[in-house]
């Protein structure tokens, strides 16, 4: 995700090297593998000019070598982030405020001078993305307040536990507190919930993890970057290659420190294994990039919802890498941000 990308890359490659005993290492070959010659891709000739720039400053350079320093990593993301927070806030006024639901730590964002009448009672919860080590803060504030400006609806943003110092599910435990929480003033229909990256992946558990609960399902959710699948399929493969980055192989649940220990056949950990809980999720919305490492796990899920019958929409832009809307520039950035408006102004009850 430009600056972050390539950061984003190597640490996860670190992860699964050295924290997954080796649960992530390249597959042996089998039928169907392909050798590909070395060739120059160009960049897409659909991009925009904004976008361009940003994927030859940032996405294209090498990032810095973060490894499992856990405390420099999430200091070397907010730097970024709240570079993006000054810029998104000089392009979308809001209002913010920090609260605790549920016993949750979140912020709470609105569209400067506050909802409309109309937009009162709705409000999304924001899942902040950060392959579930950082992201918190300044990292969550770039997810929510592009939308909260330009769909006008109250955004609130969890600051969910997160590994070393949490494992699964308290993530999804806290998502469920704070929606309980918000269920004594809010009808299930009036909440959304969406995140990118983690984030996404963390909406769809959540899901799952609310429907094991006995709550009622909120309204419409958003999973951008992400699904309800492994990152697994071509993408693993071709997202990196397509942004400069090294070709690792697929990125295994279990390569995440954050669900060390967990099943990647537990449908509360990859919601597509089991048909019955991804037919009960509500109207979804997908997002994502040609050339995002997450193409494959979007397109898989959207593929599972639509066969079993989930009202499903999927967009994906072009030349585009994960989280590429976490800059505000691109025209890409400020086409789904108002995608993300409609889709849940059409879903969520006034």
């Amino acid at each position: 995700m430009n600056r972050l990308f390539p950061a984003l890359i190597a640490v996860l490659v670190s992860f699964a090297a050295t924290l997954a005993h080796g649960q992530n290492a390249p597959p042996a070959k089998q039928a169907g593998d392909v050798a590909v010659p070395a060739f120059t891709a160009p960049y897409s000739a659909f991009a925009s000019d904004e976008a361009r720039r940003l994927f030859v400053r940032d996405v294209l350079q090498p990032g810095p070598p973060i490894g499992a320093d856990i405390a420099a990593a999430r200091a070397h993301y907010d730097r970024i982030n709240s570079d993006r927070v000054v810029r998104l806030r000089a392009l979308y006024p809001v209002d913010i405020r920090e609260v605790t639901i549920g016993g949750v730590g979140a912020q709470i964002v609105t569209p400067r001078g506050g909802p409309s009448k109309a937009n009162a009672q709705r409000v999304l919860i924001n899942l902040h993305g950060g392959a579930f080590l950082w992201g918190a803060g300044s990292g969550a504030l770039v997810e929510a307040i592009p939308v909260a400006s330009v769909s006008g609806i109250t955004v609130i943003t969890l600051d969910y536990r997160m590994a070393p110092e949490a494992r699964f599910p308290a993530a999804s435990e806290d998502v469920a507190a704070a929606y309980r929480a918000l269920l004594k003033t809010h009808k299930p229909g009036q909440i959304g919930i969406y995140g990118c990256s983690a984030g996404g992946m963390l909406t769809a558990e959540s899901i799952a993890w609310i429907a094991r609960q006995g709550l009622p399902r909120p309204a419409a959710i958003g999973m951008f970057c992400a699904g309800a699948a492994e990152m697994l399929g071509d993408s693993a493969v071709t997202g990196p290659a397509l942004t400069g980055q090294p070709v690792t192989g697929p990125l295994k649940m279990a390569a995440l420190p954050y669900f060390f220990g967990a099943k990647a056949d537990d449908p509360l950990v990859v919601p597509i294994r089991d048909a019955k809980v991804l037919a009960a999720f509500p109207p979804s919305l997908l997002i994502s990039g040609t050339r995002d490492f997450a193409l494959s796990a979007v397109l898989k899920t959207h593929q599972e919802l639509v066969r079993l019958g989930v009202e499903a929409e999927l967009h994906v832009w072009d030349g585009m890498w994960h989280a590429f809307f976490s800059d505000p520039e691109p025209a890409e950035s400020k086409e789904s941000y108002a995608v993300m408006a409609r889709f849940f102004d059409r879903h969520l009850a006034h």
